[in-house]
């Protein structure tokens, strides 16, 4: 009985010293700068540790230690963080990201929806849009898990994950072209968007008065005003912009739907299953095509994904709060108002205008075309308005990542902030540069099927991969995945293929540096 007693106290010293041994090099660790080595630790102070007197200090370490743990700060950020505009604050709450996620979800591409049920009908129109929303949507929440690993990693770019999942060389190769594609490619586009518009708008204020300025000239009016509102510093104080963005899609999109409802339809609207082009009656190839063409439109129409790990970056995180839960959150609510948009959008404006739907513009042409007679000034007016502002917002989030990877470059050359004035000087020459390719190519949007099936992993099948090769999920988890990323692979194939099938058989019309 003695022996077992000697025994049970023996083993609690044991347990007892290891235990403010390990106190002792957390100590150390905290006190020690990173990256040298650790100071010997003496003798006397060995012994002292071990005193009834160190208590207090004992209690304090552990005491700050479970602090530090609770705030977040054991999270492994990278101190390069702080001086990039993405990373830079990380205050964001779930109402940024919220606002941040409808001003990059939806847009002036979700008016080209009621384009796909000209193809599909009714029928395989809405489930092919149903099933486009839940895909991504589930995506979506796949990227949101990620952003923070287990060994407390966050990847706050969509790019540092795809390298972590995939290897820093394929990780590259898959994601580095359609990323800056999505970003540069989209503030391209709402160049071309908000310019033209512009025009639109001066016509129906000034009473169809021919504009002054030519369509080079809008372009640099709006590049222009895009350029000021591009010197905000980081991605959370742009969230006022992005409120405006969500306010003036949601605006416009509602706007346009309910106006083409309610006033009568053009003469000779009809809903004939399914409409191709002349050469796919005669030909089963054009017609698959077609069809392709179509379900691009459909998952076009859902964009974002390449910023979603970006918004979360911006929230702060924790051991009790992780940063998934107010993401999340946000997410939910902003998917819940683009479902309420574009669903009545791409329904709505089929019935309105059924084939009539004019190939070029969607429902904002559509509605200038055939009600532009009986329809105020006021409304016309005011749509083109609010694309034009919607246009000027989405661009300063989709060009915010070309930024960061702008100053990225710098502080890691010169291990230093990037100063006030090179980050002025890097957004003008950006902002100058996507309006030059406007200009330069004004034919890009007839290409935006081609590239943009390029950028389909990204949303419906990288984030399907990545999570079972950093998650490591169950075999029946993994196969679910692993089915659907493979199918949002051969989807992107058989869309760009399509896409090449139509610039072959149809063609387009190739310009440079004459806008139109």
């Amino acid at each position: 009985m003695s022996s077992e007693v000697t025994e049970v106290k023996s083993n609690s010293m044991t347990a007892r010293r290891a235990a403010d041994s390990e106190i002792e090099a957390a100590a150390a660790d905290m006190s020690s700068p990173a990256g040298q080595q650790k100071t010997p630790k003496s003798p006397f102070a060995s012994r002292f540790m071990s005193t009834p007197l160190a208590s207090p200090m004992k209690k304090a370490i552990v005491s700050m230690q479970g602090y530090l743990e609770e705030v977040g700060h054991f999270t492994k950020l990278d101190p390069q963080d702080s001086w990039l505009p993405i990373t830079e604050s990380r205050n964001g709450n779930a109402y940024y990201s919220a606002f941040h996620t409808l001003s990059s979800g939806i847009g002036v591409q979700a008016l080209l929806l009621p384009l796909s049920f000209t193809v599909l009908g009714w029928a395989w129109g809405i489930i092919c849009l149903l099933v486009a929303f839940m895909w991504q949507l589930y995506t979506l929440w796949l990227l949101i898990q990620l952003h923070e690993s287990q060994s407390g990693m966050r990847y706050s770019r969509y790019l540092r994950l795809s390298m972590a999942a995939f290897g820093e060389k394929l990780g590259k190769l898959l994601a580095l072209f359609p990323i800056m594609y999505l970003s540069g490619g989209t503030c391209v586009t709402l160049i071309m968007i908000g310019g033209g518009t512009m025009k639109i708008f001066y016509q129906i204020v000034s009473g169809n008065n021919t504009s002054s300025l030519t369509i080079l000239e809008w372009y640099l009016v709006f590049t222009g005003m895009a350029i000021v509102l591009a010197q905000l510093p980081n991605l959370n104080s742009i969230a006022g912009v992005s409120l405006i963005g969500a306010i003036t899609a949601i605006t416009y999109c509602t706007l346009i739907w309910i106006v083409s409802i309610t006033i009568d339809r053009p003469a000779g609207v009809n809903y004939d299953y399914p409409v191709l082009p002349p050469q796919a009656k005669s030909d089963p190839a054009a017609s698959v095509f077609s069809i392709l063409n179509a379900l691009g439109i459909t998952v076009f129409a859902f964009r974002g994904h390449n910023l979603v790990l970006e918004i979360q970056g911006t929230m702060p995180s924790s051991t009790k709060s992780p940063s998934c839960l107010p993401m999340w959150k946000g997410v939910k609510f902003a998917y819940l108002i683009i479902a309420m948009c574009l669903f009545p959008l791409a329904i709505g404006g089929y019935w309105a205008y059924g084939n009539l739907i004019p190939s070029n513009g969607g429902m904002l042409n559509a509605l200038n075309e055939y009600h532009g007679h009986d329809t105020s000034k006021f409304v016309l007016g005011f749509t083109s308005l609010l694309v034009v502002v919607n246009c000027l917002t989405s661009f300063q989030i989709y060009a915010m990542p070309v930024f960061d990877n702008l100053e990225f470059r710098y502080t890691s050359c010169m291990n230093k902030p990037c100063p006030r004035w090179l980050r002025a000087g890097f957004r003008i020459l950006f902002g100058c540069f996507a309006c030059f390719i406007a200009v330069a190519l004004p034919f890009l949007p007839s290409l935006a099927g081609l590239i943009g099936g390029v950028a389909v992993p990204i949303t419906l099948a990288y984030p399907c991969f990545m999570w079972v090769l950093i998650k490591k999920p169950p075999k029946h988890i993994a196969i679910f995945n692993w089915v659907l990323g493979s199918l949002g692979i051969v989807l992107s194939i058989l869309i760009v293929t399509g896409a090449i099938w139509n610039i072959v058989t149809i063609g387009i019309e190739v310009h440079f540096f004459k806008p139109e």
